[in-house]
């Protein structure tokens, strides 16, 4: 026997439009919640004032402290002494230092101005007549003659340290030396990654042979040179 339904008793019949009244009872409550106010209760106050009451205080009378008057100042002597200065002053006299036509002028004779030996140093780079390396005499261009000269001369005297291969030490030694103003190099400084190979690198600057000075306005002058020494491993 099959069951049949109470089209009656479908509980699903009419739910949208229930669902929608519920929710629209519930945002009514809920606005009227949020728009709910409550005032407190109002006090009438009394906030006259008495006028007459005010102006019948007796205001206390304050004493009022003197101060006492500044002291006079002292009188003034009454008898003034006058020193006499007895001891006499002499004027000093300027005479006039111009001369008149009459007087008759000194000749002078010329002044000897001893020069003075100044110890000047000029760069290598403008200096106006550079030092000429031994072998330079009848170069055209002295200046890239010394270049090319300085570097024959490391080449043939160069010399790596065999402490410094051993420890596999390369690098490259700055070296600043001057030459003097009689041809010799003097004031050899050197900078570079070891002592062995600064060491080196003074021991070729020390067999340069002595040149011909730099000269500058004529005159022989101190001429600084710096030139890199490179170590390199093969």
């Amino acid at each position: 026997m099959e069951l049949k339904k109470n089209p009656k008793a479908d509980v699903g019949k009419n739910s949208s439009l229930y669902f929608v009244i519920g929710l629209a009872a519930v945002l009514g409550l809920v606005y009227g919640a949020m728009e709910w106010k409550k005032y407190d209760k109002s006090n009438d106050y009394d906030v006259s004032m008495n006028v007459e009451d005010q102006l019948d205080e007796e205001v206390p009378m304050t004493e009022q402290i003197k101060t006492p008057p500044p002291p006079p100042p002292p009188a003034a002597p009454e008898v003034i002494e006058v020193v006499e200065d007895e001891e006499e002053v002499e004027e000093t006299v300027i005479e006039s230092t111009e001369t008149s036509q009459e007087e008759e002028v000194m000749e002078v004779e010329e002044v000897e101005v001893e020069e003075i030996d100044e110890d000047i140093s000029v760069p290598f780079a403008v200096i106006e007549d550079v030092p000429v390396f031994p072998g330079c005499e009848g170069a055209s261009n002295k200046k890239q003659c010394f270049q090319d000269m300085m570097q024959k001369h490391i080449r043939k005297n160069f010399r790596y340290p065999e402490i410094a291969q051993e420890m596999g030490v390369q690098g490259r030694v700055n070296v600043i030396f001057v030459i003097q103003k009689d041809g010799s190099i003097g004031n050899i400084r050197m900078r570079g990654p070891d002592k062995n190979l600064e060491k080196e690198a003074m021991r070729i600057i020390q067999k340069l042979p002595k040149m011909t000075p730099g000269k500058q306005r004529g005159r022989a002058v101190k001429v600084p040179f710096s030139i890199p020494i490179t170590f390199k491993l093969q």
